[in-house]
């Protein structure tokens, strides 16, 4: 994970962005946005520059105006990676937050937004947080849906123990989850029927590019909110027959997203 895709456009960090507020949640301070009043309960795992990157909250406000109570928490504990830092790249970084750290986590924002009564609760993971999302997903304890994006060291065995809904969306040019690694996925997964699952590889794009694409590129902005839909459609299903699922209509989600997770 030490690689130049991994820290390619990174983001100008803002701890005032977005049009939701922080607080403590889950014993991890967390953006939240959305309406708490919302059944359905989202978690973003953010990649290794952390809750305050711009477009990582402007992605969860569009996803809480959806219907969603959406939270993204602070899994570096006020020290996302930093390129300022010369003492800390990333091989030396990353020893002080280890990928399966943001697992254990977690638990308790999950236990939080349960205790809020949410129905449903779906998590989505950028690059680093991919590998916390498929370990909540092995088991039903805890999400009722997945969704990696341009994951990291998430190993084949990991897949083989999903017990959820999961989509997984990678890049066409990714040193870390190559089309290679996404197809041995999708094979896992097409030989458990018991799990709905979706696999998608989006052509020129590159590790990071659903929340680092660059606001001059409009082929990564389109990309990017091609990847946003096929998310929202994933999360917004995660109980398949709700009223969050009639809304994948006004949202637009692809008819085959739809049909691989079960809706008519």
């Amino acid at each position: 994970m030490a690689g130049p895709q991994c820290c390619s456009n990174p983001p100008v960090l803002s701890s005032s962005y977005g049009a939701g507020h922080v607080e403590q949640f889950g014993g991890l301070m967390t953006y939240v946005t959305g309406s708490p009043a919302s059944k359905y309960g989202i978690l973003l795992i953010s990649d290794i520059f952390g809750y305050e990157a711009p477009k990582l909250r402007m992605l969860a406000d569009k996803i809480a105006e959806a219907g969603f109570y959406v939270v993204v928490p602070d899994f570096f504990y006020g020290d996302p990676f930093s390129y300022e830092n010369a003492e800390r790249p990333i091989p030396v970084w990353i020893k002080f937050h280890e990928v399966e750290r943001g697992f254990e986590d977690a638990k308790p924002v999950i236990a939080a937004l349960k205790s809020l009564g949410m129905c449903a609760i779906g998590a989505a993971g950028f690059c680093w947080g991919g590998k916390a999302v498929v370990q909540l997903a092995k088991s039903d304890n805890y999400i009722q849906a997945g969704v990696m994006l341009h994951p990291a060291l998430v190993a084949l065995d990991d897949v083989k123990e999903v017990q959820v809904p999961i989509a997984i969306l990678g890049a066409e040019i990714d040193e870390y989850c190559p089309p290679e690694l996404l197809k041995q996925f999708e094979e896992v997964l097409s030989s458990k029927p018991e799990v709905n699952s979706f696999v998608k590889v989006y052509p020129g794009t590159e590790h990071g590019w659903t929340t680092r694409y660059s606001d001059e590129d409009e082929s990564a902005i389109k990309s990017a909110e091609e990847s946003h839909q096929d998310m929202v459609s994933q999360t917004t299903l995660t109980t398949l027959s709700t009223p969050a699922a009639a809304d994948s209509q006004v949202l637009g989600i692809p008819r085959e997203v739809m049909g691989c997770l079960g809706i008519p």
